[in-house]
């Protein structure tokens, strides 16, 4: 098992950059998977990135291509989401994800199997 907490959100305006991280203790962090998805009100929570368990491999979302990128540390138990060029549509509250079955990136919210309890990142115009 793995404990997972997010920490780094904030309140920037459009344009700027902010990062977000995500520690994890427990089990060997090399084991998983790791992920990051966002949810804002009243919506679905989505995927944003992801990295495989070497981080050799990442996938991004569509809408966050090219501005946002993800990567970890297995050495300090880390996995960080860089974000340049915000946008106000990207306020929302960011989670991260882990799940030590496959090697990953893994895409959907339904393959990880543990979650952060998240960190509010508010873009103004």
């Amino acid at each position: 098992q793995v404990q997972l907490v997010e920490s780094g959100g904030g309140l920037v305006q459009a344009g700027d950059s902010l990062s977000v991280s995500c520690a994890a203790s427990g089990r060997t962090f090399s084991v998983y998977a790791m992920g990051w998805f966002r949810q804002a009100p009243g919506k679905e929570r989505e995927f944003v990135a992801a990295i495989s368990r070497t981080g050799r491999t990442t996938r991004y979302a569509d809408s966050v291509k090219g501005r946002f990128t993800i990567a970890r540390d297995n050495a300090e138990n880390t996995v960080l989401l860089q974000m340049n060029s915000l946008k106000p549509e990207d306020t929302a509250v960011y989670y991260c994800a882990a799940d030590s079955r496959w090697l990953g990136p893994l895409m959907s919210r339904h393959e990880y199997s543990y979650w952060g309890q998240g960190t509010q990142v508010t873009v103004s115009s």
